[in-house]
């Protein structure tokens, strides 16, 4: 019923009708519903102002004229005709000054005695219908609300467990690589690095768990909602429903003159009020601010580890012979999605085998060969090798 706004940003899951809170739209819409309203019966006493200053001005006009008129020299069937004109602006003036009385003595009485019956107050709730929408969507949202908080816990749980497992493996291959490093101190190193493994491995069963229970509680969720929505929609039916009726009955008021240029105006102002379609309407909200509504609903979220970005200069000078080239390539397939920044970077999707064809330098970088042909640099951590 309100004016339909502008179409709902980008982020579909912050502003989807199904996350927390989010239905507020449709339980404010009831107290935007009484506003209009309000606006309406504004817009008829305004327009009601205008018709009877029409009419007085019609009125004087023609007082004026017609004892002007009376006193000239005119007689037979030319005087006949000039006061036709002032007959018919007469006629036409008590026809205006009846609009102006219909607009607020019957269309304007008509809404305001609507509008006290279908929006009936709570004592210090407002109006009941948002009261016991409010009520009832908060308490359908309430435990589905719960369960998204604790998903959203373990999720960050799990990410920060497999940064941890991350950086244990860093640390794990540096002393590998140190030759003066006692085997003692790799030995816990190597320990620290299985523990951190271990719990990631937990973390992310908690988090398959928690969003297992967010899932199969979904459903009935959806169900409790859309019931309460749908409640919802059938009040702002009957609204609507009612004022296309008021809207056409202010037209036919309206609508007074037999002039073709006037009829076709009066034509195209009846034409859109016919295209009032409640259901249309309905529909967009749905879709707009409703179940309709497009929704990213929650799933495993993987960890990508950050890359090292490279210092350009110093690689670029340093020539391919400090780095042992691999002859015939070793085949590796990609862990993670990689999009090349440079121009002589590699970009590949999860899952994609390719040749690796230089060792890895000092900077976590390798060089590799796509199925394709093309030859450059990709982050080391990105692949494993395909036994």
């Amino acid at each position: 019923m309100a004016s339909l706004p502008k179409e709902p940003p980008e982020d579909a899951r912050k502003q989807s009708f199904w996350m927390p809170g989010n239905y507020v739209r449709t339980v404010h819409r009831t107290e935007q519903s009484f506003q209009v309203c309000n606006d309406i019966m504004a817009c008829l006493v305004e327009r009601a102002k205008v018709e009877k200053q029409y009419a007085q001005q019609l009125s004087q006009w023609s007082s004026k004229w017609k004892s002007i008129v009376e006193s000239r020299p005119l007689y037979g069937s030319l005087m006949k005709a000039w006061q036709c004109f002032f007959t018919s602006t007469e006629r036409l003036s008590t026809l205006h000054s009846s609009i102006s009385q219909s607009l607020t003595e019957e269309e304007g009485a008509r809404v305001k005695a609507w509008q006290k019956d279908t929006f009936p107050k709570k004592l210090f709730c407002g109006f009941r219908e948002s009261h016991d929408n409010n009520t009832s969507f908060s308490r359908a949202q309430k435990p589905w609300s719960k369960k998204l908080m604790k998903l959203e816990k373990v999720r960050v749980a799990y990410h920060k467990s497999c940064q941890r497992e991350q950086s244990a493996l860093d640390k794990e291959k540096q002393a590998n690589e140190n030759v003066e490093m006692s085997q003692e101190k790799k030995q816990k190193i190597t320990e620290a690095r299985e523990m951190a493994t271990e719990e990631k491995e937990k973390a992310r069963d908690r988090y398959e768990k928690m969003l297992e229970d967010v899932s199969s509680y979904t459903p009935r969720y959806m169900e409790e909602m859309e019931a309460i929505f749908e409640q919802s929609q059938e009040e702002e039916r009957k609204r609507i429903s009612f004022l296309k009726q008021v809207f056409l009955s202010i037209h036919r008021h309206l609508d007074v003159t037999n002039n073709e240029s006037v009829k076709a105006v009066y034509s195209e102002l009846h034409q859109t009020l016919m295209a009032i379609d409640e259901q249309e309407d309905l529909k967009w909200w749905k879709n707009n601010h409703g179940p309709g509504m497009p929704t990213d609903w929650p799933k495993i979220e993987e960890w990508v580890p950050p890359v090292k970005k490279l210092k350009r200069k110093k690689r670029d000078h340093k020539g391919k012979e400090t780095r042992p080239v691999m002859i015939g390539g070793v085949k590796v397939r990609a862990l993670y999605d990689y999009v090349g920044e440079e121009g002589d970077e590699l970009s590949f999707k999860a899952g994609e085998v390719f040749l690796k064809v230089e060792e890895e330098d000092d900077q976590g970088w390798c060089r590799g060969v796509l199925s394709e042909g093309k030859e450059g640099f990709y982050p080391a951590n990105y692949v494993e090798v395909v036994e």
